[in-house]
């Protein structure tokens, strides 16, 4: 058989592996290891496997990702939660839809400390989800929002999912990470505007709950939450002005969030514990994943898949639009089944050299994969944040509900993402202004 050949039976064997539920980080070693063992012999194949994880995980700016993990960690662990969303509610309660509205606005506040996702929607859900509920709120639109606005945080910074994108496709993760600024609030503000329209066309979905409480009261909740901005602005601010790479800024993040927890005394040594055990997790969970893939970009190089695929790209003639609406079909469609990590490092190493032959800005391209992935992440079968918002709802909501109430956030994923297509100065203007 041809190295070509190889090739392709290697990614349906990794496609069927992933279609038995096996290990993502596991499907993509074995099936790597097997077809470099078949193109160039065992003992190449054992080489990379010896060699190429321990060179990628080893990378610099990867540092940013346990340090971010431990930002968002220390935060949550120390509440920090509880007063971002008692500040929402009390300003925005008196709009149609004001809890759920405060839920979307923490998320995103939230999101700007944490960089996942999941935290995001479980950090969130915890307080939120029982407000509402006895509010008298339908349930699929308080599952919904939470699961949502949970999305946000891939975008926002600090974001690890554009950390790793950044490493695997080597572009600057300082200009990455402030190109999901603008994209990301135009997330929240969709969100908003659908709220409000579905609340006000349906006042059923969101009974009005009075505002009595004093502009002192307002006022102090807001105080309350001044280490989300400055959180915020110190990893930034620190990357926008030059002062600090992307590693660098999630070492002062996780540092400024230390500070914030000892001046507010918060940082018992069971939240400094969990925080570290988490950090730790999840990062040995993320780079498992990116050692495999790391792997299977090898793979793709020796059987020579993405030149064969440039060569037809360039010999077809595709319009960009038509081939950007072919890859999101493609991740709307693998979305269903995979993780964003999992789906984000089994996809690029076959895209990224489509994304290059086709010269397109491949800052506003991460912009646009991370939206893909966000999306997933509200999809069944596996949409992980629904999974999570169920799990801290519990009996109160059923699966199902969640599933149905996510489907008019997806439509406004459908605005959000064509808004980004037709415009991609939303992502790229901001990260023009970064000084060099």
């Amino acid at each position: 058989m041809t190295p070509l050949v190889i090739g392709f039976l290697s990614l349906g064997g990794l496609l069927v592996l992933l279609a038995m539920r096996v290990h993502v980080g596991i499907a993509l070693g074995a099936v790597s290891l097997l077809g470099m063992w078949a193109i160039r012999g065992p003992k190449a194949a054992v080489a990379a496997v010896a060699d190429l994880p321990y060179h990628f995980v080893a990378h610099w700016t990867l540092s940013a990702v346990p340090l971010f993990l431990l930002m968002g960690a220390i935060v949550f662990h120390t509440g920090l939660t509880s007063s971002l969303y008692t500040a929402a509610r009390n300003w925005l309660n008196f709009l149609p839809g004001g809890l759920a509205i405060a839920t979307n606005a923490a998320g995103a506040g939230f999101a700007a400390v944490s960089g996942s996702s999941l935290a995001t929607a479980a950090a969130i859900g915890r307080i939120a989800i029982p407000e509402m509920l006895r509010a008298k709120y339908d349930p699929g639109l308080t599952a919904a929002v939470v699961a949502a606005s949970g999305t946000i945080g891939s975008l926002i910074p600090p974001s690890i999912l554009l950390v790793i994108y950044g490493t695997f496709t080597e572009q600057p993760i300082g200009e990455l990470l402030i190109a999901g600024i603008l994209p990301g609030l135009l997330t929240a503000a969709v969100y908003t505007v659908l709220i409000l329209t579905r609340c006000m066309a349906n006042p059923k979905l969101a009974p009005k709950v009075e505002d009595t409480l004093p502009w002192s009261e307002k006022w102090a909740s807001l105080r309350q939450t001044w280490p989300v901005p400055v959180l915020f602005l110190a990893v930034v601010v620190s990357i926008y002005a030059g002062i600090a790479t992307a590693t660098e800024a999630a070492a002062v993040g996780a540092f400024v969030a230390l500070l914030i927890a000892v001046f507010q005394r918060r940082l018992t040594k069971k939240a400094m514990f969990e925080s570290i055990m988490e950090a730790v997790t999840s990062t040995g969970s993320i780079f498992f994943v990116a050692m495999g893939a790391i792997l299977l970009t090898r793979l793709l190089a020796l059987s020579g898949i993405p030149f064969w695929m440039v060569q037809q790209l360039n010999a077809s003639e595709v319009d960009p639009l038509v081939f950007l609406l072919g890859v999101s079909i493609i991740y709307f469609i693998l979305g269903m089944f995979l993780d964003p990590i999992g789906l984000m490092l089994v996809t690029l190493p076959v895209l990224y050299p489509l994304f290059e032959a086709m010269d397109m800005n491949l800052i506003w391209v991460g912009i646009l994969v991370i939206k893909y992935l966000e999306i997933g992440l509200l999809t069944p079968p596996v949409g992980l944040n629904v999974y999570v918002v169920k799990g801290v709802a519990g009996d109160r909501i059923a699966l199902g509900t969640i599933f149905k109430g996510v489907t008019w956030f997806l439509l406004a994923e459908v605005v959000v993402l064509t808004l980004l297509i037709s415009f991609p100065a939303i992502s790229l203007w901001l990260p023009s202004l970064i000084i060099q």
